[in-house]
């Protein structure tokens, strides 16, 4: 295969199905992050292996699958990556390091401060850099989604959170939060830009790849032994195969026709999605304010889809 199968023509201005089309990926996409959480705690309380090394393992083994996949295209793969090596590096490396510092600001913060955090803030500043790229401030319903979307995510977070989790180092866990929401946006800004121009399994690929050697140096001192049961297989392929694999091909793919700011918030989502599951799988209780938030963030999930999109046709 010739790297111009690879490396695409800059995409015109997405016409309106094509913008549709985009936004329904990144809502798959947030839905199927949305199922991590779940398999994260089953995969946990049946293994002892730490959130860094389960990361590790599911950018590992999505890595795999893919490489697999794309064997044949293998070439040009690696000459897409000799051809624009910073930013896809920096899509790997971010990320890897992402889920790193999430990871690190639950165990020092706990789990509602590292969420809202990272993942609030994550919209917040992808929409001041457009804002500041495109000097003009965002539109009234911009911003109004925007908010009803990060106090969705914080209703949501805050009433599913253990109130009786440790914080052992609550300042350290707010900064690791702030870092993974800062480097959330970043990579998907960075992303964004890549993916104009990559094909999207190409890119998944190389962030995978480049993901899972960023993760293995923090896994092999937490621990990467995992017994081999069909339990634990399931759970690590689920991982690996369908919220890595499956939903970054879905997750690049619709940056191709949607705004980073706009994708930041169709993938709070994933919140929503882990909060449905614990109540129908592990049979959690659902409170008024889950609820509630649950309204505000599909409220502002279909203000996203029925709101004007500049440059389509």
């Amino acid at each position: 295969m010739s790297v111009s199968r690879t490396v695409q023509p800059a995409a015109s201005a997405p016409t309106v199905d094509q913008a549709r089309t985009g936004l329904i990926q990144i809502t798959v996409t947030g839905v199927l992050w949305g199922t991590t959480g779940v398999a994260v705690q089953l995969l946990h309380d049946s293994t002892g292996l730490s959130p860094v090394s389960i990361g590790f393992h599911r950018l590992a083994i999505a890595a795999l699958v893919l490489l697999a996949c794309t064997a044949g295209r293998l070439g040009a793969i690696l000459a897409t990556l000799r051809a624009a090596p910073v930013p896809l590096l920096l899509t790997g490396v971010g990320l890897g390091l992402y889920q790193a510092l999430y990871f690190a600001a639950v165990a020092w913060a706990g789990v509602s401060v590292a969420t809202v955090v990272s993942l609030g803030l994550a919209p917040v500043l992808a929409v001041a850099w457009e804002s500041a790229r495109a000097r003009r401030i965002p539109g009234p319903l911009r911003l109004a989604t925007l908010v009803a979307a990060v106090v969705g995510l914080a209703l949501i977070t805050g009433a599913t959170a253990d109130p009786t989790a440790a914080a052992p180092a609550p300042l350290l866990g707010l900064l690791a939060a702030a870092g993974s929401g800062l480097g959330y946006a970043v990579t998907t800004l960075i992303s964004r830009q890549v993916s104009q121009r990559v094909a999207p399994m190409t890119l998944t690929t190389i962030s995978t790849v480049v993901g899972a050697l960023t993760l293995a140096p923090f896994a092999v001192v937490a621990g990467v032994s995992v017994p081999v049961r069909p339990d634990t297989v399931a759970l690590l392929l689920h991982l690996g195969v369908i919220t890595t694999a499956v939903a970054y091909a879905l997750f690049y793919a619709g940056l191709r026709t949607t705004p980073g700011s706009i994708a930041a918030v169709l993938t709070l989502l994933e919140p929503l999605t882990a909060a449905a599951l614990a109540v129908a799988l592990l049979h959690e209780p659902l409170p008024l304010p889950v609820v509630a938030g649950g309204v505000l963030l599909l409220t502002a999930v279909a203000a996203t889809y029925l709101a004007p999109r500049p440059g389509t046709r």
